[in-house]
């Protein structure tokens, strides 16, 4: 697994539990807020020298009676096809798993939940499931992106696992009748809205990119 940081104890990745969060490297997603474009752009990913997992593995053996679990998130972890072993490793230690997911591979995410590799599921839905409107976001063209981003909602539906659908706030593209719209869509399940948070984003990264010499 390519593994670009971690974060060994957090108290807010999953509510009422205490657990070590790990961040994949790469996303095939290039949204313009995304605060970790270091982990998301090529020409980032190039400077930075992954984490060996079992630099991972060996804090996590060390942890077993003081974590509740391992958060899972990104980047984009279902890009990476060596992401089920990589779970079902952590699972081999005790731990629960929550994973993060923009839902672009729902065949995948439903393998890995017949397999039961994974406990909570927080999936990203960008705005509603209108192409126009998700590319816009995304800022990349991604082949039947709306069944897919449907399916894996379905999935979950389908699924006796628990999951939240959660929705990051853009003002240029979530007007008020959107958000109604989300609401309403989503009003029988988990679903959050998230304030932007300003930083450092891979929209900040690219302009930096455009202007250097």
């Amino acid at each position: 697994m390519r593994i670009g940081g971690i974060v060994k104890q957090s108290f807010i990745d999953w509510e009422g539990k205490v657990t070590t969060v790990v961040f994949t490297r790469g996303c095939n997603f290039r949204c313009g807020y995304c605060h970790n474009p270091s982990l998301v752009l090529p020409h980032l990913l190039v400077n930075e020298t992954d984490i060996p997992e079992n630099q991972l593995f060996d804090y996590l053996k060390t942890r077993r009676e003081w974590l509740d679990g391992v958060v899972v998130t990104g980047g984009e972890p279902t890009i990476h096809a060596d992401l089920e072993s990589f779970l079902e490793a952590i699972k081999n230690l005790g731990y629960l798993i929550k994973l993060d997911t923009n839902g672009s591979n729902p065949m995948f995410l439903k393998k890995l939940l017949a397999r039961k590799l994974v406990d909570f599921v927080a999936m990203d839905v960008k705005t509603v499931l209108d192409l126009g409107k998700y590319q816009q976001i995304i800022g990349a063209n991604i082949p039947d992106l709306i069944r897919k981003i449907d399916d894996s909602i379905q999935i979950l539906n389908a699924s006796n696992i628990d999951f939240q659908l959660r929705t990051t706030l853009i003002p240029k593209y979530h007007s008020p009748d959107i958000i109604q719209q989300l609401q309403t869509q989503f009003s029988y399940c988990n679903y959050q809205l998230q304030e932007f948070r300003a930083g450092d984003t891979i929209e900040n990264r690219v302009v930096e990119k455009k202007e250097m010499p």
